[in-house]
């Protein structure tokens, strides 16, 4: 409707004085079930609509004001009978016509209903809109209210889980501090120059990567005349080539204690990160957060592909890190978002000769921003409308790494730092993108 002509309707219809007047906030202006016979335009306030339950209940199913028009379906439908009961929420200024109202001019513009017509059309779109907004708003509500539902049911799982776990991690972790203790005090009995090599392994672990491995390898192989698989694994110490030469006395009798000490190191790691991850667990559906600290986000990421060499074996993996700030936050929550992403990118690679996972961080403005991108197979469209979903999982079985958990524990953690993460995937390509706020650090 053009907004001349409604601005003339209103004039010809609704600039009368004697059909003109002015309610307080709280009047009822139309009572639901009974007679109405007017048409009332609002110049001036807010009202409200509501539909009166035979219960008693009065649910709200519209709000009105300037410019809104009041009355439409009981005026137009013949039925002079109101709909819904409305209620001024401010002083109201109202003008109306009624059946008795003349038509203007009805030789040139047709009856009164005619007249009309576009001001029908106009509500019924508004009314239609306000609808669709509120049928929106409860659908967000009610997906809300699900996944809380759904975070509750989980939380009472994950309690029993962690408790089992709990349990087992323990005997782990002081089995391996035993196992630690009793293979230290036989080697410096039996073999008291190897503990070096143990105590080296045990100590730092390994941070080579295959590649870089298979590189060093064939330089060490060629430098010190050692078999291609010693020098291969001399390369995971040694990753620039130039070895100790207390190594090369006895290397396959050095490469095993050492071995002996990372596969212990990496055994602790991974043990108390799993009890990190077990009060991670405990908190699903929960509020609390687990104790924060200022911490490198790229020391959380080093840590987690440290975590999962053995998933990484035969992908190749590229860290690009960026200089980032210090960001406030629980080192176990954010190591356990990387490592369900990685190892979902790993599972997703399973079938790849050519496996790559890519690993950038940067800073823009005041956010963090970490993209984790892998070239494994697509996730289509509907896989990735649910794959942050509780319970959701592609795995056969159902039951796999995480419970099925694990990107909605990903996704639960980073939303608690009021950030956010995104997965987008085509044929060749897929990227997980994770943004997050970065607090100002006062000393």
């Amino acid at each position: 409707m053009a907004s001349e002509a409604f601005q003339n309707l209103i004039e010809r219809y609704f600039s009368c004085a004697e059909r003109q007047l002015t309610l307080q906030s709280g009047s009822t202006v139309l009572e639901q079930g009974d007679t109405n016979q007017r048409l009332y335009y609002v110049i001036e306030g807010e009202l409200e609509g509501f539909d009166l339950e035979t219960d008693g209940r009065k649910i709200k199913v519209f709000s009105a004001g300037r410019g809104a028009f009041i009355g439409v379906h009981s005026f137009f439908s013949g039925t002079d009978i109101a709909s819904s009961t409305v209620i001024a929420r401010s002083d109201l200024k109202l003008a109306w016509i009624d059946r008795e109202t003349p038509a203007y001019m009805p030789e040139h513009y047709g009856p009164i209903t005619s007249q009309f017509t576009p001001v029908i059309v106009n509500e019924l779109s508004r009314r239609q809109k306000r609808a669709t907004r509120e049928a929106v708003a409860k659908e967000k509500a009610i997906e809300k209210l699900n996944l809380a539902e759904q975070m509750t049911t989980l939380g009472q799982l994950a309690a029993g889980l962690a408790h089992e776990l709990n349990n087992a991690i323990g005997v782990v972790q002081s089995q391996s501090q035993r196992l630690e203790s009793v293979i230290l005090n036989l080697l410096e009995e039996a073999h008291p120059d190897a503990s070096q090599f143990f105590d080296f392994g045990l100590m730092h672990g390994q941070k080579v990567t295959a590649s870089e491995a298979r590189r060093g390898g064939k330089e060490i192989a060629n430098r010190y005349g050692l078999s291609p698989q010693t020098a291969k694994a001399m390369a995971r110490v040694w990753p620039e080539g130039e070895v100790p030469k207390e190594w090369l006395i006895a290397p396959e009798e050095a490469v095993q204690f050492w071995q002996t000490g990372r596969d212990l190191h990496d055994l602790r790691l991974a043990a108390n990160h799993t009890v990190g991850i077990v009060k991670s667990v405990k908190q699903l559906g929960r509020m609390d957060t687990l104790d924060e600290t200022w911490l490198d986000i790229n020391e959380t990421l080093n840590q987690s592909v440290s975590l999962l060499q053995s998933d990484l074996r035969r992908v190749k993996v590229r860290m690009r890190p960026g200089e980032l700030p210090q960001f406030k936050g629980s080192h176990t929550e954010l190591v356990q978002v990387w490592v369900n992403i990685i190892k979902n990118a790993c599972d997703a690679m399973e079938d790849r000769d050519n496996a790559e996972l890519e690993i950038v961080t940067r800073q823009s403005k005041n956010r963090i921003l970490v993209t984790i991108a892998n070239n494994g197979a697509e996730i289509d469209e509907a896989t990735r409308r649910k794959i942050f979903q509780p319970n959701f999982t592609t795995k056969k079985g159902g039951l796999s790494f995480g419970l099925g958990l694990g990107l909605s524990i990903v996704r639960r953690i980073v939303t608690g730092y009021e950030g956010s993460v995104v997965v987008k995937s085509e044929a060749s390509r897929t990227v997980f993108r994770i943004k997050l706020p970065v607090e100002e650090h006062h000393g």
